[in-house]
């Protein structure tokens, strides 16, 4: 993008550090879920890996949420198993279960997998779709799974609610689960950047089950690979933002900041602004953290979350967020409220 025109992106700006007069905002999941026009895509181009893969129609929902509450963020309209899928596991989705991979990496070798780089391709075609589209005040949001999240589903085969297969495998196979972190961590920067080179501006890296591990584990299998994709990053692209999201890493959090590299912070809806103010760098952006429940409840209990989440970062760099995805029952209109009060 020309520089004159990211001096009018005001999420970029937040997140390369700088304290703005209006705080920019963004939804995770925004793309999708909650909006009728998405539903109705859906049911017109059917399944949702389909839909990842439709360079046209992904692009058409990554900008829908963009045209209806004119948001400072497009975030891409894909998913973190992309990476696995490339990287030659199957990937299929059961109606009302969830992701299947196969083979499962507990019971095959990596090495067993042949590479499918032609699944990266469908979506730097999305990404160039959506960049010709976006407004000179909008950023455009790359992502990817960290490496910790996406082995859960590569080992086990699916997801789970404690990981206990993929945590068991780290213990008693840890050089062959390194591998596989290496391996996802390399496909990953390959990965971003080509969304960068496609279009994307900033990117958000998801490790949504790091809360799962002890702090050992944790140093080891989240903080260490997020190091490595954002030094990896920084070394050919300096000048794109990097949010890392270790989602329930509570206490951990400040370590993750400190050692990871991440340009910013997203905190989830169990983080106690006030602490995180505190305990995290002090010029380091942070992202969140509104409980997507509150959004759902409207009213006082959202005004509330809200204006508090606001006054706790008003003095530093700061993105206003949920604290994970946005929900399928969410009202339009709360949505409309919530930007209300974050805009006034």
């Amino acid at each position: 993008m020309p520089e004159q025109s990211d001096s009018q992106k005001l999420l970029l700006q937040t997140l390369r550090g700088r304290k703005t007069d209006k705080t920019p905002v963004w939804l995770m999941r925004q793309a999708g879920r909650h909006l009728p026009e998405y539903r109705d895509l859906r049911a017109r181009k059917g399944g949702f890996l389909e839909l990842c893969y439709d360079p046209e129609a992904a692009a058409e929902v990554t900008m829908q949420p963009v045209r209806r509450y004119g948001f400072d963020g497009a975030i891409l309209f894909s998913d973190i198993l992309i990476v696995p899928h490339a990287m030659g596991q199957k990937l299929w989705f059961e109606t009302g279960e969830g992701p299947r991979l196969s083979p499962r990496l507990v019971d095959a070798a990596l090495s067993s997998l042949e590479a499918a780089p032609e699944h990266f391709e469908a979506i730097y075609t999305t990404i160039r779709n959506v960049a010709s589209q976006l407004n000179d005040e909008t950023t455009f949001m790359g992502f990817a799974g960290s490496p910790w999240t996406v082995s859960t589903y590569m080992t086990h085969g699916q997801g789970s609610k404690d990981h206990a297969v993929t945590r068991r495998y780290a213990y008693q196979d840890e050089a062959a689960f390194s591998e596989l972190i290496n391996a996802i961590v390399e496909n990953t920067v390959e990965y971003l950047l080509g969304q960068i080179a496609a279009g994307v501006e900033a990117i958000q890296l998801f490790d949504s089950w790091s809360g799962s591990l002890s702090p050992a584990q944790f140093e080891k299998w989240v903080i260490a690979p997020n190091a490595a994709i954002i030094s990896h990053i920084k070394s050919k692209c300096p000048d794109v933002p990097v949010i890392g999201f270790p989602k329930g890493a509570g206490d951990k959090l400040p370590a993750y900041a400190r050692e990871t590299g991440a340009d910013a912070i997203g905190l989830d809806e169990t983080i106690n602004p006030v602490l995180a103010d505190k305990n995290l760098p002090k010029d380091i952006p942070v992202q969140g953290n509104l409980d997507p429940l509150a959004l759902i409840a409207g009213g006082e209990a959202l005004e509330k979350s809200a204006s508090h989440i606001l006054r706790t970062f008003e003095d530093r760099p700061h993105v206003f967020n949920l604290g994970h995805g946005i929900l399928p029952d969410t009202p339009i209109e709360h949505v409309e409220k919530l930007l209300t009060l974050v805009r006034k």
